[in-house]
This record gives structure tokens, C-alpha cells and sequence, in this order.
């Protein structure tokens, strides 16, 4: 038996794509294999124990620092012990001061500013004023301008900033264009557009104040977003799925594109370490073989390489998109590319069991940029309809798992020894350099080298235009020939007829009294008269 079909291959069961909970959505390797609504459930009825506990601390503490205070306070009734009593409160006004903070910290109003010193006055009273006078100047633009063409503050105060560099004004132009395209979309609607537009501007807005907060924060503010206005829409389109699903895509277009560099690779979070360690593992795993993958695809067929590249060019392409759905649509094109090449090469339909080692190749071969932080963005920020079921879920999830399968790639995946796999990681060897002691120099067998077949191939090829060559010499020495021949024949003829048939050359005729010789004593031509009537 050969080793090609001793490969067990890679194989995952469909219903371990499926949330663990059974719910029947797909669910995700960020999500602990949960789809996005029981996450969320799990998230926030562990957000709400932590704060329980949290409060409960800080009641435990604020009990005990009371405790303290009293009995210092009993203390200071002995005049022996004022001046050490005195010293003793001011430390405890200061501990009580941080239990305090503590419980702020915990309770819903700590994202509020703090308040000022009292020094602080003069310039909070003139603060008042500015904010006063902006919030006029927007009102009475407001009486002159529709709903959807007025800009948040957070646009006045950005246009009132220094020139950015290139790219700061390449992604403010798709941003503007973004927002006249969201504007004209939402005319359409009326009334419930401009409610649309000023809700999607009031989120934006307050979303701008949160930058301090966690990217799972900032997920749990867009998702809770996206479920109100789909509740509204349901509500005012009866119904209609259709509908809202296209309201909400246009929703989801003009929020991501605006809140893009505040939420994309937070820098609270980890995704830039991720990037790059995923990024190192791929650019080891270079010796890695379609052949150890056991990937249906064969390249040297001109349609599959045209849609192997085409996937690869799709997967980078993901990193380019500042919409999640656009970015799903990406990984949509590179898995059809995928099933393309699959079935031109099996001349069949490909399985599932087909798919996911060539999804694990194209990721390999194609090392996209910024993996894990765009995975990581789509789970966080893209509408939760779209990876719990259709196509876009399904291929997304697949996705997730061949990183997944890539960062804990072993020598028992790929079917090879403990030793070998170290040698190929380390660069001590190589695969393709043990290939050619069995490979065969004249037999076109399936062991020659991808390298020395193309050599062959190139060769035949050369042969072939060799003969095609030949050929039009040969046909083009034989018109001349046959023109030859051609023009003697037309001679020939000629000459023939021209002897059956001589040419004569006969004299002119005479004037008719050329012989006389009395011209003199004829009278003149007759000369037309013209009388008048």
C-alpha cells in the first residue's frame, strides 16, 4: 500500500462546527466553540457574578474600614492621645476615600468625569459657556439643515484639526463616501431614516467617549446596538426579515467604517502579538507539501491555478476591507475559488472533508496579513446573524479552524517522524531535497521532482513548437512551389494562344477624297445661318 493512501487526511465532523451547546448555530474557537448569542448570554451572566463579588468586597472593606474609624473615634475622647488620634483620622478619611473609589469603579456612573477642585471654577464656569454657545450654533443649524446631512461634534472637531498624512486622507475619503452613500440609502426611508441616521450618530458619538474600555466591552456595546435596532425594524417593517436585513448591512457599513481605528487591534488587547506569532509559525511551515495535506487540488492544471491564486488573492485581500461583512465576503470568494479548483480536479462535487485541507494550504501558501486581529474583529463587531448560519458562517468558521489546526500543527498531522519534523522546522532539511534519489530520469513517473517535471514539460513543449515549425516550412516551401508552377502554366497558355491566333497589324484607311486633286475648286462647307423671325 502506498503512502499516499495510508494518509488518514484531515478530517472534522460537521458537528463539531456547531455551537456546544446545541443550539444548531455555528460556533466559533474565540467563543470557547459557542455561537455568538450563547457567548453572550455566558459573558454577561459572568460579567454579573463578577460585580456581584466585586460589590460584595467592597462592602466587606467599607464595613471594616467603618469598623476602624469608629474605634479611632472612641479613642480621641483621651486627651493623652489627640495629637496621634488626629493622624490616625486623616489616614482613615484616606483609606475610606479609596474604598469609595473602589465602589465607583464598580458602579454604573464610574465612566462620569470626575468632579473639579474648587479652584477649578473660573475655567469650568467659561468650559460651560463654550459648550453653551457650540451647542446654540448647532441648534440653529439645525432649524436650516435636514437631520442626515448635520455632522456630530466629534466631525466639527475633526475638521477643525491639522491636515492628516496620505492615508488618514484615503480612509477619510471612503469614510465620506460611506456616509453620502448611508444618507442616500436612508432618504428612501422617510421618516424612519432620519430616526436611523440620528440614532447610528448618537451611538458613534458615545462610542467615542469609551475609548478606555476593552475590546470586550466595545463588542458588547455594538452587539447590544445592533439587537435594539433590529428589535425597532422588526417592528416597524412587520415582520419583514428581508427588509431589516438590508437596513441593518447598511447599519453595520456606516458604523464599522467609522469607528474602523478605535476598535480594530485595540491596543488593549493582545491581537498584534497574536499577528505575529501566527505569522512566524506560517513562515515555518514553508516546507509543508500539498502531498502531506492530502489536498485534492492538482496545480499543474491552468483553471486550478488560476483559482488557487485567486483564492489566495481574496484571503489577503480581507486585511484591506474595514467592514466585517466585507471581510466575510472575501473569505466567501477564496472558499468558492477553493470549491472550484476541487471539483475541476475530481471531475465531482468536493466534500467537506475535501475543503478544509485545501483552506489550510491557501493559508499557508498565502501567510494574510493581520490574521488573527481580522478574525478577531469579525467576531467581535460583524452582525450575529451572519456567523451563526449561512454560507458566510460556515466558511468563516472553517476558517477559524484551519488557524486553529495551523498553530498546533504536529509531525502526527502531517503523518512524518518526531525527528523529521524538527529537521524540516529547524531548516536542517528540507522535503524536496531528500526527493531526488528515487527520482527517475527518463520515466515521467509520479516520484520526479515538481522542478525536473517542469523541465520536461518545457522540453516537450519546445519539441512540439520544434514540429509546428517544421510543418509551416514545409507548407510554405510547397505554396511557393505551387506559385511557380502556376505563373509557367498562365505563360504557357498565353504563349499557345498567341501562336493559334497572330496578332495583324493592319494599315489606316485613306481619306475618302484623298485622290482628288481639285480641292481648290471645291466650294466651302455650308455654314449654319441664323435669321431673325
Amino acid at each position: 500500500m502506498s503512502q499516499k493512501s495510508e494518509r488518514r487526511g484531515i478530517h472534522v465532523d460537521q458537528s463539531e462546527l456547531l455551537c456546544k451547546k446545541g443550539c444548531g448555530y455555528y460556533g466559533n474557537a474565540a467563543w470557547q466553540g459557542l455561537c455568538s448569542k450563547c457567548w453572550r448570554e455566558e459573558y454577561q451572566r459572568a460579567r454579573q457574578k463578577q460585580i456581584q463579588e466585586d460589590w460584595a468586597l467592597a462592602e466587606k472593606l467599607q464595613r471594616e474600614e467603618e469598623a476602624a474609624y469608629a474605634s479611632i473615634q472612641g479613642a480621641q475622647s483621651q486627651p493623652s492621645l489627640t495629637p496621634f488620634s488626629k493622624f490616625e483620622e486623616k489616614k482613615t478619611n484616606e483609606k475610606t476615600r479609596k474604598v469609595t473609589t473602589v465602589k465607583k469603579f464598580f458602579s454604573p456612573s464610574s465612566r462620569t468625569a470626575p468632579k473639579k477642585a474648587p479652584c477649578e471654577k473660573v475655567e469650568k464656569v467659561s468650559g460651560e459657556r463654550e459648550r453653551h454657545g457650540e451647542a446654540l450654533l448647532r441648534d440653529l443649524k439645525g432649524m436650516f439643515t435636514q437631520p442626515w446631512e448635520m455632522m456630530s461634534p466629534a466631525e466639527e472637531s475633526h475638521e477643525g484639526k491639522a491636515p492628516s498624512p496620505s492615508i488618514t486622507r484615503q480612509s477619510s475619503i471612503e469614510t465620506d463616501r460611506v456616509s453620502r452613500d448611508f444618507v442616500d440609502f436612508l432618504k428612501n426611508l422617510q421618516k424612519p431614516g432620519r430616526e436611523i441616521h440620528k440614532q447610528c450618530r448618537a451611538f458613534i458619538e458615545n462610542m467615542a467617549n469609551k475609548k478606555d474600555l476593552g475590546a470586550d466591552e466595545l463588542s458588547e456595546c455594538v452587539q447590544d446596538f445592533y439587537q435594539n435596532m433590529s428589535d425597532r425594524l422588526m417592528t416597524h417593517f412587520k415582520g419583514s426579515t428581508e427588509r431589516v436585513e438590508r437596513v441593518m448591512d447598511q447599519v453595520e457599513k456606516y458604523i464599522m467604517t467609522r469607528l474602523y481605528k478605535n476598535v480594530f487591534c485595540p491596543e488593549t488587547t493582545d491581537d498584534e502579538k497574536k499577528d505575529l506569532a501566527t505569522q512566524h509559525r506560517i513562515r515555518a511551515l514553508h516546507w509543508v507539501t500539498i502531498q502531506m495535506l492530502c489536498v485534492p487540488v492538482d496545480e499543474e492544471i491552468p483553471e486550478v491555478s488560476d483559482n488557487v491564486v485567486k483564492a489566495i488573492t481574496d484571503v489577503i485581500e480581507m486585511d484591506s476591507k474595514r467592514v466585517p461583512r466585507d471581510k466575510l465576503a472575501c473569505i466567501t470568494r477564496c472558499s468558492k475559488h477553493i470549491f472550484n479548483a476541487i471539483k475541476i480536479t475530481k471531475n465531482e462535487p468536493a466534500s467537506a472533508d475535501d475543503f478544509l485541507p485545501t483552506l489550510i494550504y491557501i493559508v499557508l501558501k498565502a501567510n494574510p496579513p493581520r490574521l488573527q486581529s481580522n478574525i478577531q474583529y469579525i467576531t467581535r463587531f460583524c452582525n450575529p446573524s451572519r456567523l451563526m448560519t449561512g454560507e458566510d458562517g460556515y466558511y468563516f468558521t472553517n476558517l477559524c479552524c484551519a488557524v486553529a489546526f495551523i498553530e498546533k500543527l504536529d509531525a502526527q498531522s502531517l503523518n512524518l517522524s518526531a525527528e523529521d519534523f524538527e529537521r524540516y522546522m529547524s531548516g536542517q532539511a528540507s522535503p524536496r531535497k531528500q526527493e531526488p534519489e528515487v527520482w527517475p530520469q527518463e520515466d515521467a513517473g509520479a516520484g520526479r521532482s515538481p522542478g525536473l517535471t517542469q523541465v520536461y514539460q518545457s522540453l516537450d513543449l519546445l519539441t512540439g513548437l520544434g514540429a509546428r515549425q517544421d510543418r509551416v516550412l514545409e507548407g510554405a516551401r510547397s505554396l511557393e512551389s505551387d506559385l511557380i508552377s502556376w505563373q509557367e502554366s498562365v505563360e504557357r497558355e498565353v504563349q499557345e494562344i498567341l501562336e493559334k491566333y497572330p496578332l495583324e497589324i493592319r494599315t489606316p484607311a485613306s481619306a475618302i477624297d484623298s485622290d482628288n486633286v481639285e480641292n481648290d475648286r471645291l466650294p466651302p462647307p455650308l455654314q449654319p445661318q441664323v435669321f431673325a423671325g
